[in-house]
């Protein structure tokens, strides 16, 4: 059923065919059609960063940017939930036309520009959603705030955050904010992820509860660059790493038509970059730094291969829109298999 309904999709605006389907899928969770359409999910429990998942199966930030959509997404059976990314100040974002599907190399680029309604309407949906759901809440600096004057912005989102989230992700690595991927090197990564430490620590302890902190990182980086990142991680003691965002690079769908248009390129054709990125990470990182995969995954086989290169947790995002909510279904079974 599910690539019927996607070919009637991929008729309409890129944009418009995600906002109705959301929409949709939020109508059906409230009628209750949602949870009689969907399959029991396995139980195949994994701790990492101090939670208990109850599956290795997570959504990627990007698709539920405000946190509107919690309750149908969990019914899908993700295993966790990334929201965001969300800045301190609503932003409408870049221009439109900013979304783009490749269905040819099943890919979609993307310069959305962190488009977000700000992190207090996204927190009143967190604290409004009836789920049990482990969610993540990734965070970013406003288009409008000067990259050095980036942390200010990333402590508020942080202090804001802390008290609803199960872990919040530091996004460094979107290509679509001009200077934002200039935070993941040299001294103005060190500053800005010992600040955020420092300041987690202060909230771990007036709350009395440790909220994890991810750093999420681009696929574009040399070895040299992933060993460098991996010493500040180690250094300032980063909980995880989700590896990767989006790519620049074009190489895998040259000629494509929209392969040219600015922005982030993600699914399918960045599965082989973003695996070897999350095998040097492992390779670099402490051995009990988990690593959270993301970029590519449109199998069962995909994700096996992310957790085989030494991820703890994958998220997918793209396969989602081209595979359908059954992939969820079809890697928790691999994997509960395969154990």
């Amino acid at each position: 059923m599910y690539p019927l309904l996607r070919n009637l999709m991929f008729k309409l605006d890129a944009e418009t065919s995600h906002h109705l389907g959301m929409n949709s899928l939020k109508w059906m969770e409230m009628s209750g059609v949602l949870g009689l359409l969907m399959p029991k999910m396995p139980t195949v429990p994994v701790h990492v960063m101090g939670l208990r998942f109850p599956n290795p199966v997570g959504l990627a930030a990007g698709l539920d940017k405000n946190a509107d959509y919690l309750e149908a997404l969990s019914v899908l059976g993700f295993g966790f939930i990334e929201v965001g990314t969300v800045t301190p100040r609503p932003q409408p974002g870049n221009a439109k036309p900013r979304l783009f599907r490749l269905p040819e190399a099943q890919a979609i680029i993307n310069r959305m520009g962190f488009n977000n309604l700000g992190v207090d309407h996204l927190l009143e949906q967190v604290q409004a959603a009836q789920t049990d759901a482990i969610i993540g809440i990734n965070i970013g600096k406003n288009v409008d705030t000067p990259v050095d004057k980036a942390l200010d912005d990333y402590l508020i989102g942080l202090e804001k955050s802390y008290p609803h989230a199960d872990y919040i992700t530091i996004n460094i690595s979107s290509p679509n904010t001009p200077g934002l991927r200039n935070l993941q090197f040299g001294k103005a990564l060190d500053n800005l992820l010992s600040a955020l430490k420092n300041r987690q620590a202060e909230l771990a302890e007036k709350f009395q509860r440790y909220v994890p902190m991810a750093v999420k990182v681009a696929p574009d980086l040399t070895l040299e660059e992933v060993q460098q990142l991996s010493e500040c991680f180690s250094r300032v003691g980063i909980d995880a790493v989700i590896a990767t965002n989006t790519t620049l690079s074009r190489e895998a769908v040259a000629g494509l038509p929209h392969a040219d248009e600015a922005g982030g390129l993600s699914g399918k054709p960045v599965f082989a970059k973003s695996t070897e990125i999350v095998r040097q990470f492992r390779q670099a990182l402490p051995a009990d730094m988990p690593i959270i995969a993301a970029g590519g995954i449109m199998s069962a086989e995909d994700a096996m291969q992310k957790l085989e290169a030494g991820a703890q947790l994958i998220q997918i995002y793209s396969g989602l829109i081209y595979q359908g909510p059954k992939l969820i279904q079809d890697i928790v079974k691999t994997i509960q298999k395969r154990r």
